[in-house]
């Protein structure tokens, strides 16, 4: 899986520019704030629908401008694809996939598998639940269609219980009707907890590993699963907290206040953690997507590195540039440094500045 090229225009900062990539490794190098992040997001946004920020569409689109648009080519088992997506600021975005316009989404989703890693991943380690549900639900839905669907489904029931919640506290009598969102509820966040459990699982088994080798077998990193409700005992879980749930008009237990547990020893690094054990650990966290990846599809994933090396010391950035020579991958960085030089191969390089982006070799 290969990223042949991408096309903005009037995205970020950019008027209108087309990178060529290399299938193995491309660096974009420049100061800071010329726009070098701002093509990766181009990139995480045609495959994943969203900004790796969270940014809404409308703060996309390049300022005093009313749309932007994303075109990219690639090239999946041998397969040409072509993405285009047009964003705009007052009405959802429009996907074309090889020309035929799509009419949800999430129909793009998996057909570009990449990975985004930035200094700003150490917050899947040492912030709150919510970075980390993001992290699983991000990976699940590029990987499995099913789960893709469970989640959508259960967020849309969630929002439903948790309007005839607030309605219930005005009509009481609305009440008798909270069973038909329950049980749909139950349906699929009994799903979502179940496939969530087998991917820690599988993922924590490959973090284990990839950090004890990091740290020449000091660290002892283990990743659990911690569901809000238990398998099978969702039902129970929704009983016992309807009261609460009609006080204070939410839906207070299931699959949305799940979290991860990040253990060495029996340390928390979520809160116990050094700083260069988080970094070991988000790392970590991130060459086991590209193994769960090539796992899965039988093909290897995009990599987006923002700006990563200069925060990992000699030895993690020995390790991650060891393990993903076979996968294509495009590095920012502020300037060609020394190290990069000699540990890589540069098959493309770029400069950026100020929105323009310049190809030296």
């Amino acid at each position: 899986m290969v990223i042949d090229s991408v096309e903005v225009g009037d995205f970020r900062n950019y008027h209108k520019e087309k990178l060529e990539f290399h299938p193995h490794t491309n660096v974009l190098y420049g100061d800071n704030a010329q726009g070098k992040t701002n093509i990766l997001e181009s990139i995480f946004v045609c495959g994943t629908t969203n900004s790796h920020k969270g940014s809404k569409d409308r703060e996309l689109i390049r300022v005093g401008m009313e749309e932007a648009h994303i075109r990219m080519m690639m090239t999946k088992k041998n397969m040409p694809h072509k993405i285009d997506m047009h964003l705009r600021k007052n009405k959802g975005k429009g996907i074309a996939i090889d020309g035929i316009p799509i009419k949800k989404s999430s129909e793009l989703m998996g057909l570009l598998n990449v990975i985004f890693f930035s200094p700003e991943d150490l917050r899947i380690i040492k912030n709150g639940p919510g970075e980390r549900r993001k992290f699983m639900n991000m990976e699940l839905c590029q990987l499995d269609p099913v789960y893709l669907y469970d989640l959508a489904q259960y967020n849309k029931v969630l929002m439903q219980r948790n309007k005839l919640l607030k309605q219930i506290a005005y009509s009481p009598s609305m009440a008798d009707t909270l069973f038909v969102w329950d049980e749909k509820l139950i349906e699929f966040g009994e799903k979502i907890i179940a496939r969530r459990k087998q991917f820690v699982e599988e993922i924590g088994e490959i973090v284990g590993r990839v950090a004890n080798n990091l740290t020449g077998d000091i660290e002892q990193v283990v990743m659990l699963y911690e569901p809000d409700v238990e398998p099978g005992k969702m039902e129970e879980a929704l009983e016992k907290s309807k009261d609460r749930d009609l006080k204070f008009c939410s839906t207070n237990v299931g699959p949305h206040r799940d979290d991860l547990c990040f253990m060495n020893g029996e340390f928390d690094l979520r809160k116990y953690g050094s700083q260069g054990q988080q970094r070991t650990c988000a790392l970590a966290l991130k060459l086991a997507e590209i193994e769960i990846v090539k796992k899965t599809t039988g093909d290897c994933p995009v990599l987006l590195l923002d700006d990563v090396l200069s925060e990992l010391d000699r030895n993690r950035q020995n390790y991650l540039l060891d393990n993903i020579h076979d996968i294509q991958t495009i590095i920012t960085c502020t300037g060609l440094e020394e190290f990069i030089d000699s540990r890589l191969t540069l098959d493309r390089v770029f400069r950026v500045s100020n929105g323009t982006v310049t190809l030296e070799k």
